[in-house]
C-alpha cells in the first residue's frame, strides 16, 4: 500500500538525504583509498560512488519538484519529473561506464602494482557496511511509497555490495601476484553499471510513455467497480502512473432509468472504494446507459 501524499513526501525526502549523505562519505573514503593504492578496481568503485552521488543529488532536487501539487499549467501534477531524472541517471551512468571500460583495458595491458592493499580492503569493508544500512532504509521507503526514483537509487547500491566484494577479491588476488584480476574486475563492474542503466531507463521510459498499471492492479480496480450492486458493467478502463499518483479512468454501465443524480452518486461511491484501496489515486468515471452496450 502506497503512503498518502504527505507521508510519501516525508519518506522520499528522507531517503534522498540518506542516499546523498552515504554517497558523499563513500566518495571520500574511496578517493583516499584509490589515491593510496592506485587499484583500477578501486577506481571503478570510486566511479560508481561518484555516479551514485550524482544520481542521489538529482533525486534530492528533482523529487522536491515532483512533489509539487498540480497547478493550472500542470493539471496532472509534476510526478513525471521522477522518470526524467531516471533517464538522466541512465545516460550519465552509461557514458561513465564506457570510459571506465577503456581505462581498465589500458590497465590490463599495462598493469600497475597495488600499493598498501590493506587500506583498499578495509575501505571496501566499510563501504559494504554503509551500503547495507542504506539499503535496509531504502527498502522500507520503497515499500511505503513505490517511488521510481528511490527504486533507481536503490538499484545502484544493490550493485555496490557485489562491487565492493569484488574489489576485495581483486586486491587479495593482486597481493598474490595475479594483477590482471584488478582490471578485469573493473571491466565487470562497468558492464554491471551498463546493465543497471538499461533497467533504470526502461522503467523510466515506461512511466513517461504512460504504460498501464500492472495486470494485478487493473483486476483489483475492475473488481471494486463491479462489486457495486448497481453497476452493470465496466469498460474502457485506462490507467497510468505519474510519480506517486495513479490515474484511473473508466466507463460504468448503469440502468437506463436512473436519474442523473443517482448515476452520479453511484460513480462517486465506486470512486471512493477505489481511492480507499489505492492511496494517491486520481479517478475519473463516465456513466453510460446499459442499453448502449460496451460492457466487459
Amino acid at each position: 500500500m502506497v503512503a498518502p501524499a504527505k507521508d510519501y513526501s516525508k519518506w522520499v525526502k528522507l531517503a534522498s538525504i540518506a542516499s546523498l549523505s552515504v554517497a558523499g562519505l563513500l566518495i571520500a573514503i574511496k578517493l583516499y583509498a584509490w589515491g593510496v593504492t592506485g587499484a583500477a578496481s578501486l577506481m571503478a568503485a570510486l566511479t560508481d560512488s561518484l555516479l551514485d552521488a550524482v544520481a542521489s543529488g538529482m533525486n534530492f532536487f528533482v523529487l522536491r519538484f515532483a512533489l509539487i501539487p498540480a497547478d493550472d499549467n500542470h493539471r496532472f501534477g509534476h510526478g513525471k519529473a521522477e522518470s526524467l531524472a531516471g533517464l538522466g541517471q541512465a545516460a550519465f551512468i552509461s557514458g561513465s561506464s564506457v570510459l571506465l571500460i577503456f581505462h581498465a583495458i589500458n590497465r590490463l595491458y599495462q598493469p600497475v602494482p597495488i600499493a598498501y592493499p590493506e587500506i583498499g580492503i578495509w575501505v571496501s569493508v566499510i563501504a559494504i557496511g554503509l551500503t547495507l544500512a542504506l539499503l535496509v532504509f531504502q527498502r522500507l521507503v520503497i515499500a511505503k511509497t513505490g517511488s521510481v526514483a528511490i527504486k533507481a537509487d536503490a538499484l545502484h547500491y544493490k550493485g555496490d555490495l557485489l562491487l565492493n566484494a569484488s574489489v576485495i577479491l581483486a586486491i587479495v588476488l593482486s597481493m598474490q601476484g595475479v594483477q590482471y584480476v584488478d582490471s578485469i574486475t573493473a571491466i565487470l563492474i562497468a558492464l554491471f553499471l551498463l546493465y543497471s542503466a538499461w533497467s533504470i531507463a526502461l522503467e523510466s521510459g515506461n512511466s513517461l510513455m504512460d504504460r498501464e498499471l500492472t495486470i494485478e492492479d487493473q483486476q483489483v480496480i475492475l473488481r471494486l467497480a463491479k462489486s457495486h450492486p448497481q453497476v452493470r458493467g465496466v469498460h474502457q478502463l485506462r490507467t497510468r502512473q505519474g510519480g506517486h499518483t495513479k490515474f484511473i479512468q473508466m466507463h460504468l454501465s448503469l440502468d437506463d432509468e436512473l436519474s442523473l443524480f443517482a448515476a452520479h452518486e453511484i460513480a462517486d461511491e465506486v470512486e471512493l472504494s477505489i481511492k480507499q484501496h489505492f492511496d494517491n489515486a486520481d479517478v475519473l468515471i463516465h456513466q453510460d446507459p446499459v442499453s448502449l452496450g460496451g460492457n466487459d
